[in-house]
């Protein structure tokens, strides 16, 4: 079955965020009820737009894949059905998480990007739940301890912290900026 597309986005080699944002600028340009492709190469990009798309209110119509290329197709909402972007309120420096961990405190990393990334560089001990799955492996997490969600920039964690709170955890903190600026110990495969 053919997909009418209005508009297609290129984001194809781009990490996170740069998919989300070029999304979230294409959407500014198109008319409601108009259909955006998004073409990426992240293989995060698929739980990030469908994050993005329950966030603001815009409806994520699916994703077929092309080979390397995933084709995210996104319906842009009617005014009346968009909400406004929110963002996690509870947030962390990487600094003081670092200082936290260097103190023995009893807490949990959550880190949400994909297997590649926590393979090449985690923090030690943080537990890999790319955001994807974190839906359904959220019994492997205690809703009793201080969860710190941590990406690569903070986009993913800040969705993956909305969700974790809107199932009830209640001490959870997103990591910014995240991996891409830690400077604390590093573990790899």
């Amino acid at each position: 079955m053919q997909i009418t597309v209005d508009k297609t986005v290129d984001a194809k080699g781009l990490a996170c965020p740069m998919p989300i944002v070029k999304t979230k600028k294409a959407m500014d340009g198109i008319e409601p009820g108009q259909v955006l492709e998004l073409q990426a190469t992240d293989r995060g990009s698929l739980a990030d737009i469908q994050g993005w798309a329950k966030n603001t209110g815009h409806q994520y119509l699916g994703t077929r894949e092309e080979g390397d290329v995933l084709k995210h197709y996104l319906r842009k909402a009617n005014p009346g059905e968009t909400k406004e972007e929110t963002k996690y309120p509870h947030t962390i420096q990487n600094e003081e998480l670092q200082q936290k961990l260097e103190g023995n405190e009893n807490i949990t990393v959550v880190d949400v990007r994909e297997p590649a990334e926590y393979t090449f560089g985690r923090i030690p001990g943080a537990k890999s739940i790319p955001l994807g799955e974190l839906e359904k492996r959220i019994h492997e997490l205690n809703p009793e301890e201080e969860i710190h969600v941590i990406c690569r920039t903070g986009t993913r964690s800040d969705l993956a912290s909305q969700l974790l709170s809107e199932k009830g955890f209640q001490r959870v903190k997103n990591v910014l900026p995240g991996m891409s600026e830690w400077k604390g110990n590093i573990e790899k495969d």
